[in-house]
């Protein structure tokens, strides 16, 4: 235990605090433990006593508020402050940039068009809070070089509990089992301590009492948080100083995504309404719905058996032609390049490069290597794993993750035959009960068995992914991974390739299986030769894979703000109900922390993961599906109030780290872009009716007034009742029908090439992959060449970046030879003593 405190009264202290109770020393972070009598007493005591020891040998300053303080009389706070000493030894092992001189570079031209975006800005002390400064690393030996002023405000919050938990993570606390145990988040595993988190600087809804605070959370939930300023820009200078530069990029390329979205969704309303206005016009349809004509051609049955004959017209309601737009936001993934570019000089992350962080190795890692031998680099003696350790864990990773993404397909291919076999039941309901059929021209037995399927595909995928996360993270762990950087790559990927085949594959099978290898009457093809296989609705798979994306991506979005608003809330309503009768002088501002969820080293891995999965519906299949775009950006304007909310009310303050760029996820993001191109340029040629359409226009049309009429009938094949086999024939033919009608391109029962496949066929087929071809060597090269025309870094910056780099190096050239000269004039002035 920490050497005994007297006991403070609580009447004449102010609780909501974040200072010693000297009321000088700034609480940089928090550490809290329950002391439990149980037979694991004894040794957690010796770790806390070792552990606090150590860090106060490590220059930190301690104060413990014993349980008899705390609200529920049973937990114990350790306080912690980093005096000034610490702060500039570890400022300089982290290389952190601090201030040398105000910048004066002129700003860029004022935007004649910023007065019309002037209802949509926040005040300018809320969106730059500090003065622009030209930076460099910082270096104990030259002190007076700096802008310091004070030196309880010259680090931010944001960069001491960086310092703080940097030592912490470090900091030894025995031996056990004749190895080095050492951090703070093996002491959290163990139980050791209950939680370790640095405070927030007040309560979100009040400024707080202390002069001396400087209330940014409050501001923050004022201008950032509240879902009314929905339409507000982002304080983005203020997210970064308050929980650092590695949520400020993430929110960074958040807003932009979503105001990229806009202009995609723009574009997919239009093509919606343009097709919405013109349906009528469609020639298509209007044969579809015309009783004489789509009322006259008897279709075959869907289903062997159990399903009837039925007529062409009666999908008149279902037959649309709105999908037919190939609209992408992947253009946003180049001029995110440049933002984050003058986001890394504005942040001072020009520098900052990965290879700091490699250099950085996981407590873990550390801890479970206990081989040695010399880096390269640093030439220091480092843990290492053995390479045969290290493909021994790999193999077992890689088998892991293989069994799981089987498991995946073997559940689409589970709900395949769900909708195999539950088809025939929908279709004798509905053919049987009368009360259906009012509704039966828009509740069709495809319709059904779609969104049945595509519901019941939804909850496989939530399960799977609750029970794949901790699969993920255990094999990740195992590997051992050497830094941090390296363990969010590895379990990134791992994540992302499993999320990838659990929320496309259902996807990936309506656009581009589901249809395609039916067979045709009297020759069907069967799913391990019992369930015949699925075919398209008359309107094409694209009205059904607009179903299937709507009801997962929608159920995703709806069921992850669930979990990202409403259960933090309640968890943390029921944790603090008690202390909310209590005086608020008797409730801490530790306390009102501790209270609240944890949000975890990970948590922004969550929130890409959601965002490149939402990206990747809106690009992989957005030619199917126009308005994605403007689903996806409704979400997105809800996410970013939902996100800045619970991040500032429901969860502690995270540690802050720096990042200058949004890491792995931009090459995901890029893989995907690449992938939809061929995805949409499929679904245009294959999913959609487009290339068949304008075969018959240029070749197949026998009307120069009307091109396009007769084209249903020239799509649809004819075959002869009677050569149906027992297995395909309905139990019924009341109307006594002697031919149907299917969609193929095949040669009818009186022809010598009797079923067969006509030369329209080949037609249609070679220009399906001509179209493919030319469309994606097309967009390539458009994609490239824009690639090409914008430049990453954008010239002012590139310009800013320069000027910087030679003012900072003529400030330190001069303050090196200031230091010579007074060197020189010291000496000069002892020898003239001497003499």
């Amino acid at each position: 235990m920490c050497p005994y405190l007297p006991q403070i009264d609580k009447r004449h202290e102010s609780k909501d605090s974040i200072f010693f109770r000297d009321g000088v020393r700034r609480i940089d972070f928090v550490l809290s433990y329950v002391d439990d009598l149980n037979k694991e007493w004894e040794k957690k005591l010796e770790r806390r006593k070792e552990f606090e020891s150590n860090l106060q040998k490590a220059g930190l300053e301690l104060e413990t508020e014993d349980k008899k303080e705390s609200e529920d009389g049973k937990i114990y706070f350790v306080k912690i402050h980093a005096p000034w000493e610490v702060l500039i030894t570890y400022a300089e092992v982290l290389n952190i940039k601090v201030p040398i001189r105000e910048n004066d570079i002129p700003s860029t031209v004022e935007n004649p068009l910023d007065c019309m975006l002037t209802p949509f800005r926040l005040p300018e002390k809320v969106m730059h809070p500090e003065p622009d400064y030209f930076t460099a690393p910082f270096s104990k030996d030259k002190q007076e070089l700096y802008l310091i002023n004070d030196e309880s405000t010259f680090f931010s919050p944001s960069m001491r509990n960086r310092i703080v938990n940097y030592i912490l993570t470090r900091c030894p606390y025995g031996t056990e089992e004749g190895k080095k145990k050492f951090g703070i988040k093996r002491l959290l595993n163990n139980g050791t301590y209950s939680a370790a988190y640095p405070l927030h600087d007040c309560q979100y809804w009040k400024k707080a009492s202390d002069p001396n605070c400087d209330n940014e959370r409050y501001t923050l939930y004022m201008e950032w948080a509240r879902f009314l300023r929905f339409y507000k820009e982002q304080p983005l200078d203020l997210i970064r100083k308050y929980y650092g530069e590695k949520i400020g990029i993430y929110f960074a390329w958040l807003g932009f995504y979503t105001e990229m979205l806009f202009l995609a969704a723009v574009v997919g309303v239009i093509c919606f309404l343009y097709g919405l206005f013109t349906m009528d016009e469609n020639m298509s349809s209007k044969e579809i719905c015309d009783p004489a004509i789509g009322g006259e051609i008897i279709m075959c049955p869907l289903c062997d058996r159990d399903c009837e004959y039925w007529r062409l017209n009666t999908t008149c309601e279902l037959f649309t032609s709105l999908f037919k737009t190939h609209s992408t936001v992947t253009l946003f993934l180049e001029f995110w390049k440049r933002r984050q570019a003058r986001l890394k000089y504005e942040w001072d992350l020009v520098d900052f490069e990965e290879e700091q962080q490699q250099l950085q190795l996981r407590p873990e890692y550390e801890a479970k290597c206990t081989q040695k031998k010399k880096n390269p680099v640093t030439q220091e003696m480092e843990p290492y794993l053995p390479l045969t350790s290290q493909a021994v864990r790999f193999c077992i990773s890689g088998t892991t993750v293989l069994f799981w993404v089987s498991l995946i397909i073997a559940s689409m291919i589970a709900v395949i035959v769900y909708r195999l076999a539950v088809y025939a039941a929908f279709a004798s309901l509905m053919e049987n009960t009368q009360t259906l059929q009012p509704i039966s021209g828009l509740l069709t037995p495809q319709l059904a068995t779609s969104v049945t399927a595509s519901c019941l595909n939804f909850v496989i995928i939530m399960i799977l992914n609750f029970i794949y996360e901790k699969i993920a993270i255990w094999i990740t762990d195992m590997e051992i991974p050497r830094t941090h950087m390296e363990y969010e790559n590895r379990l990134t990927m791992k994540m992302f390739l499993f999320q990838f085949v659990n929320y496309y594959s259902s996807c990936f099978y309506v656009a581009f299986f589901k249809g395609k290898f039916v067979g045709y009457p009297g020759a069907y093809t069967y799913m391990f030769n019992r369930w015949r296989n699925e075919e398209c609705d008359p309107a094409g798979c694209l009205i059904e894979l607009t179903t299937q994306l709507t009801i997962v991506m929608a159920g995703k979005q709806i069921w992850g703000n669930i979990q990202e608003a409403i259960v933090p809330w309640i968890c943390n309503w029921w944790g603090r109900r008690k202390a909310r009768s209590n005086p608020e002088n008797l409730y801490s501002r530790w306390e009102q922390d501790h209270d609240l969820q944890t949000f975890g080293a990970l948590g922004l891995f969550y929130e890409y993961l959601e965002m490149v999965i939402q990206f990747g519906f809106i690009t992989l299949f957005v030619a199917s599906f126009p308005l994605a775009p403007l689903l996806a950006l409704m979400n997105n304007i809800l996410e970013i109030r939902v996100d800045s909310w619970k991040l500032t009310t429901q969860y502690r303050r995270p540690v802050a780290a720096k990042a200058h760029s949004i890491g792995v996820w931009q090459e995901i993001l890029n893989g995907m872009a690449i992938l939809s191109v061929v995805t949409n340029a499929f679904i245009v040629a294959f999913t959609s009716d487009m290339i068949p359409r304008l075969v018959y226009y240029y070749a197949y049309s026998e009307s120069e007034d009307s091109p396009m009429s007769g084209y249903i009938n020239n799509s649809l094949s004819v075959f002869e009742i009677a050569d149906f086999p027992d297995r395909n024939k309905p139990k019924q033919n009341p109307e006594g029908f002697e031919q149907c009608r299917y969609r193929d391109y095949r040669y009818p029962p009186d022809h010598e090439r009797k079923y067969l496949h006509t030369m329209q066929f080949w037609h249609i087929l070679a220009a399906k992959l001509a179209f493919i071809i030319i469309m994606e060597h097309v967009v390539f090269i458009v994609k490239f060449f824009v690639a090409w025309m914008i430049p990453d870094v954008p010239a002012d910056v590139k310009a800013k970046i320069k000027r910087e780099k030679y003012l900072t190096q003529k400030i330190l050239h001069e303050y090196e030879l200031e230091k010579l000269k007074e060197r020189l004039s010291c000496v000069l002035s002892n020898v003239l003593g001497d003499e």
